[in-house]
C-alpha cells in the first residue's frame, strides 16, 4: 500500500528549522519584519521566516537539482533572506555548518518575467516545478499557510484549481 504524499508525516520541522538557524537570530528576524510591516501579526511573520528557511533548506539539501534555478517565492521571503544575508557571520555558519549541504548559498535577485526571458518559458515552468515534490517530501504537502508565500503553488491551486493534495502529488518532469 502506497501512501500518498499528502499523508506523510514531515522530514523537517519548523521547530527543526528554528534549530538549525538559532533561537537568537529567528526571534530577531520575526521581530524585524513584525516591526517592518506595521503591523502584521506575529504568526504570520513567523511563516514568513519558515518559508524562507523551508527555500534555503532545499536548495542545500537538493543543490543538484536546485542550485542556480529560479524558486518563486514571494517578495517578502525574498527580504528576509536579504536581511539573513547582512548577518554575514551568521548566514555563513548557517549555511556551512547546519544546512546538510553544507555550503554557502549565493543570492542573486531577478523576477520571474525577466527569468523566463533567460531560459525561456517552457524551462521556466519546468524548472518552477522541479521543487515542488522535494517540499512535499522534505516538509509535508502545502498547507493554505504556505499558499501567500509560494508564487506557483498558489498559481496551481488559485488558477489552475489544483487541490493542494493534487499538487503534493506532482512528480518531476521524466518521473515514473
Amino acid at each position: 500500500m502506497t501512501t500518498h504524499p499528502q499523508e506523510q508525516k514531515p522530514c523537517i520541522t519548523p521547530d527543526d528549522l528554528v534549530t538549525l538557524l538559532g533561537d537568537r537570530l529567528h526571534a530577531e528576524v520575526v521581530e524585524h519584519f513584525v516591526a517592518l510591516s506595521g503591523g502584521a501579526e506575529p504568526a504570520y511573520v513567523e511563516r514568513q521566516v519558515t518559508e524562507c528557511l523551508r527555500y534555503l533548506y532545499l536548495v542545500s539539501r537538493h543543490r543538484e537539482q536546485l542550485s542556480g534555478l529560479f524558486l518563486p517565492v514571494e517578495q517578502d521571503i525574498d527580504e528576509i533572506w536579504h536581511y539573513l544575508i547582512l548577518q554575514t557571520r551568521e548566514y555563513r555558519q548557517f549555511c556551512e555548518e547546519r544546512l546538510p549541504g553544507r555550503f554557502f548559498i549565493e543570492h542573486r535577485s531577478i523576477g520571474y518575467e525577466d527569468y523566463q526571458q533567460e531560459p525561456g518559458r517552457e524551462q521556466a515552468i519546468e524548472e518552477a516545478l522541479r521543487w515542488i515534490p522535494l517540499y512535499a517530501r522534505e516538509f509535508g504537502p502545502f498547507d493554505e499557510g504556505a499558499l501567500p508565500h509560494w508564487t506557483i503553488v498558489r498559481f496551481l491551486h488559485d488558477q489552475l484549481d489544483m487541490s493542494l493534495r493534487d499538487i503534493a502529488s506532482l512528480q518531476p518532469a521524466g518521473a515514473p
